[in-house]
């Protein structure tokens, strides 16, 4: 007797009997049934998207018992371990499981959030696997103290070439990736080389060109970031050798604002600050170096400069040095997904994502785009058709969101299961 599986790969399964499948409700085996999902999640038009919503609500136990054993499906384990479909719970029975190819745990590094990459570091795997630590050396998440110990791993970035896999180099990586989604290729080489290569002065005259007019008028404006200096410095942002400076200018801070909420903030900011002065013969760090430049030169170094000077200037309160970040031709996918849900950004900023083909093929920004409460109204309504029906779900209970978004999330998200219903 012929498995349910293979009568649907078949096309061979009744129309009523296919609903009940996408709803995990047919009378097989759990592996069986996850092997169904998963293959209606990716090839069923019809069915689609109501079994992506069964399989995102599947149950845990079940789906951590398929991620750990090898003998899963290979499609079931890829789908697992996609960064849009990964639950944290699974990702360390992922790592582990030596059916799941390295080249998908090499997709994975590039993009994966700071709690993914903890995991990452934590399993023995991928301690052990080069092409992984250059992929995840690649994500625009990865703290200074992780980029240190991933650097240690690879031996100074000499990588082993045994334990490289096929897709393992981070161009190749980026290239698959991109390529899934439909992008271009040659899009994906500020992705996978943040500081490799120079930005070529005929883009940065371009845009000073273009903007020349506002450049103009507002060229001696000093660096103010949205939200306040004390909200951009944090305790991880300084060097670790100012950390124990640091740590007394708080002490005096917490004692100060005891005295006086009012100035609190203020006395935060100026300790930090003071801390973090370079002494005789060291380099600034990079808020002092921003903080010298003039709206000219913080073009400049948006458009040519690292992923931590792009992740202070995107919070420039000059909006010509903002939106140059985002046409830095080395910004990442990893840190327009950040952008996008942050609050503390201009609403140009949050404006002119979408206006980038590029960033509008990436789905996590746009899902993170309707999810910002800081993103106009009007945009975020006219994104929102673009969304799977979890995330609508999602958007419709999010409390942090406008009364008219949640009730649109929830109308547009019962359209959605009563259409694959009917199907």
């Amino acid at each position: 007797m012929p498995r349910q599986i293979d009568l649907i790969r078949a096309s061979k399964l009744p129309s009523n009997m296919m609903q009940f499948a996408a709803k995990g409700a047919l009378s097989v085996p759990p592996d069986e049934n996850l092997e169904i999902l998963v293959y209606l999640a990716k090839h069923n038009k019809i069915f689609g998207d109501l079994a992506r919503m069964t399989l995102a609500g599947w149950d845990e136990k079940a789906s951590l018992v398929a991620a750990s054993n090898p003998k899963t499906a290979r499609e079931v384990l890829d789908y697992l371990v996609a960064p849009e479909n990964l639950r944290p719970r699974l990702l360390p029975a992922l790592l582990e499981n030596p059916s799941v190819d390295e080249g998908e745990l090499a997709k994975l590094a590039i993009s994966a959030s700071p709690e993914g990459i903890a995991a990452m570091l934590q399993s023995s795997r991928v301690r052990a696997a080069a092409g992984i630590l250059e992929c995840l050396r690649a994500n625009p998440y990865l703290k200074a103290t992780e980029a240190s110990e991933v650097a240690a791993l690879l031996g100074g970035g000499k990588s082993d070439p045994s334990t490289v896999p096929v897709t393992g180099s981070v161009p190749q990586v980026a290239e698959a990736v991109v390529e899934e989604a439909g992008e271009p290729v040659q899009d994906t080489a500020p992705d996978a080389i943040d500081e490799g290569g120079e930005v070529p002065d005929e883009a940065i005259s371009a845009y000073l060109a273009e903007h020349a007019t506002e450049i103009a008028g507002e060229q001696d404006k000093p660096f103010k970031p949205v939200g306040g200096i004390v909200e951009l410095l944090g305790s991880d942002y300084f060097p670790v050798s100012q950390n124990k400076e640091m740590a007394e200018g708080a002490d005096d801070t917490e004692k100060a604002a005891a005295e006086s909420a009012v100035t609190a903030s203020a006395a935060v900011a100026k300790a930090k600050l003071a801390a973090a002065q370079p002494k005789p013969g060291q380099r600034d760090n990079t808020l002092q170096k921003i903080n010298r430049l003039d709206v000219k030169g913080r073009i400049q170094l948006a458009m040519k400069g690292n992923k931590e000077e792009r992740s202070i200037l995107i919070r420039d309160g000059t909006k010509v040095v903002a939106l140059a970040v985002l046409d830095a031709p080395k910004i990442s996918d990893g840190e327009v997904e950040k952008f996008a849900l942050q609050k503390n950004v201009l609403e140009a900023v949050l404006r002119q994502i979408p206006l980038k083909r590029r960033f509008m093929k990436n789905y996590i920004v746009v899902r993170n785009l309707v999810s910002n409460p800081r993103t106009p109204l009007d945009l975020g309504l006219g994104l929102m058709k673009h969304l799977q029906p979890q995330d609508l779900k999602n958007i419709s209970s999010n409390k942090e969101v406008s009364e008219t978004v949640r009730k649109l999330a929830l109308k547009m998200y019962k359209q959605k299961l009563d259409a694959a219903n009917k199907k």
